[in-house]
């Protein structure tokens, strides 16, 4: 997972994500295959959480304001 983390889009990550779910909660792994996929798991999920991370960091909102300007301010999902 490390080489391909460079690479591999957001998308692609958590529909990895969504199989690696499937295939640990549909058959009867080994206890090594099980931890392979948890251990791709957890790097795909922290992959998407620093991407999303990212994203929020970057992400402007435009608001106009009482004199009828726009003004840019910083995202803020608390506030929402």
């Amino acid at each position: 997972m490390e080489n391909k983390k460079v690479n591999i889009k957001f998308e692609e990550a958590i529909k990895r994500l969504e199989e690696i779910v499937e295939e640990m909660e549909g058959k009867d792994l080994q206890l090594e295959k099980s931890i392979k996929l948890f251990q791709e798991g957890m790097e795909l999920a922290a992959f998407c959480n620093g991407k999303l991370e990212e994203a929020e960091k970057k992400v402007n909102v435009v608001m106009k304001n009482t004199q009828g300007k726009f003004t840019e301010e910083k995202f803020n999902p608390e506030e929402e």
